[in-house]
């Protein structure tokens, strides 16, 4: 990725204007934030938090009965004997299979060839040549409030692309780069296409249903939140539009780097025609793939010939790193590009090197994360915060909204959209059914308190990897900083989130195809 700096006193400058604009909780925010310790000591202090914690709670002889399991889950003690064993056989192994590190490393070898070449910059140029800069917060926010579509990849690939969109129309990419990420994060749960996180969900509410007798005759099916997810995918990217040119982007102060020096958006001929043919040896990648997938008895589809989870969705990512592979290369072929930019290994060596902080905040983080699974305190937490709404005795759309926050606040600490329904929904799904509500309509609920709190929760690693993309463009970025920047957009995403819901419920609108608010 092209490092696109300012003037190091200009930059002094912008800094200390912003400091000047801050104030109330954002200031204070930022303020306390930047007080933090680096996020790998940050970890290494909540890793050391959780294991004295759970052995304090397990020295009581605590258990957690969870609905739909036979046995009681025992708090157990990451410090005695047992679990330190187990944390050390573990360690590697929790750190080469950790979900992000991966993915993470797959697309960055593409898109390090794509950039490195100069394909990225030359399309994003040619593609936002014609579209008014005024525009350009509300285009982003859409495309990025689809990005479940894509699964982690989207935090991969979308943010850095709309700091290029916003630095080839002359605006700050930081603003294109932090709004693209809060947009992606914050309306995760909604959009306007089905994907991966649709298939996990509906199959975990169907389980958690069928525990109740009333369940049996439930059937849920990948759609069932689809006509909310919709209107979520239209609702919610004015809001993040709006964020982001008038909240986000004034903050920043003026961009004083290259587009200014460098005509901003002008493509030349040579550079569009490669762009084209780059573009179009893409497209028929994606066609041959989509033949391939769509072919009966491929081995790109799922159990039984299903289209949705398949084997092709669940390695998405090695296919979008595969695209920005062949369109770097095409473009470098056809333009061509200096020597140098022609090398893959090298720009693939480039990409990695990048990474290697993330690299390295990966392992503490995936030994954090093992700890708190290995302790069963997350799954205290779900069930103590479900046994507080059934005893003040919350109904109707208050309970919605309390497994809104419920979710919300459990994402800061547990980010795995699946895993953390997984938990919940053996609590929240049977007892909201108990009180008239549809599954569908809980798992909609769920959505939001998953999707608004992604974006600043300390857990979610692609907040370090934002971080990190983030210093590219301004080099003493702290942590702090940046949660202040995203602040703003959990709060607004919720709030407008919930008046959908409240829309769905109290005019009685099906989530999705075949569904209900209420149970019959």
């Amino acid at each position: 990725m092209t490092t696109n700096r300012p003037n190091p006193i200009d930059d002094e400058l912008t800094t200390t204007d912003e400091a000047g604009r801050l104030s109330g909780v954002l200031g204070l925010v930022e303020r306390l934030g930047n007080k933090l310790p680096n996020p790998f000591l940050l970890f290494v202090g909540l890793l050391l938090l959780i294991a004295v914690a759970s052995t304090v709670v397990a020295a009581f002889h605590v258990t957690v009965n969870v609905p739909g399991v036979d046995e009681s889950v025992p708090v157990r003690a990451a410090l005695a004997p047992d679990g330190l064993v187990a944390l050390m056989d573990g360690a590697i192994d929790n750190f080469v299979t950790f979900p992000a590190l991966g993915p993470v490393l797959v697309v960055v070898l593409g898109v390090g060839v794509a950039q490195g070449t100069g394909a990225l910059e030359a399309a994003v140029r040619l593609v936002f040549a014609r579209v008014p800069r005024g525009a350009v917060p509300y285009v982003v926010a859409l495309v990025a409030c689809q990005g479940h579509v894509m699964s982690d990849a989207s935090f991969l690939v979308i943010p850095p692309l709309a700091a290029l969109v916003f630095l080839a129309v002359g605006r700050h990419p930081l603003a294109g780069l932090i709004g693209a990420y809060a947009c992606t994060a914050t309306g995760y749960g909604g959009g306007l296409l089905m994907g991966t996180l649709d298939a996990s969900l509906a199959g975990i509410t169907q389980k958690a249903a069928s525990l109740l007798p009333a369940g049996q005759d439930f059937h849920g099916n990948i759609a069932m939140n689809y006509y909310f997810g919709v209107a979520a995918g239209l609702i919610l990217p004015i809001i993040g539009g709006l964020l982001i040119d008038k909240v986000l982007e004034p903050r920043l102060g003026p961009w004083r780097g290259e587009p200014a020096e460098t005509g901003g958006v002008r493509v030349s001929r040579d550079e569009k025609r490669a762009v084209l043919v780059a573009a179009g040896a893409v497209a028929v990648f994606g066609v041959l793939l989509t033949i391939a997938w769509l072919l009966p008895g491929s081995p790109l589809q799922g159990e039984g010939g299903t289209l949705v989870p398949s084997p092709l969705l669940s390695n998405l990512v090695i296919a979008i790193s595969l695209s920005f592979l062949i369109f770097g290369l095409v473009y470098a072929r056809v333009l061509p590009v200096q020597r140098d930019k022609r090398e893959v290994g090298k720009l693939m060596e480039q990409s990695i090197r990048d990474m290697a902080g993330f690299i390295v905040l990966i392992f503490i983080v995936s030994q954090t994360l093992a700890v708190l699974a290995y302790s069963n305190l997350g799954v205290l937490m779900a069930v103590k915060l479900a046994d507080a709404a059934e005893g003040v005795g919350l109904q109707g759309f208050g309970v919605l909204v309390f497994l809104v926050v419920l979710s919300a606040l459990l994402n800061l600490v547990i980010t795995s959209g699946s895993g953390l329904w997984s938990l919940e929904s053996t609590v929240m799904v049977p007892g909201l059914m108990l009180l008239g509500l549809s599954p569908a309509m809980i798992q909609a609920a769920h959505r939001i308190g998953d999707s608004v709190t992604q974006a600043i929760s300390p857990m979610h690693i692609f907040l370090y990897l934002v971080l990190t993309m983030a210093r590219r463009y301004e080099p003493n970025l702290k942590l702090g900083t940046l949660v202040a920047r995203l602040l703003p957009f959990a709060p607004a995403f919720a709030v407008v989130w919930i008046g959908i819901l409240a829309l769905f419920y109290f005019l009685g609108l099906p989530p999705g195809p075949g569904q209900s608010v209420f149970l019959p």
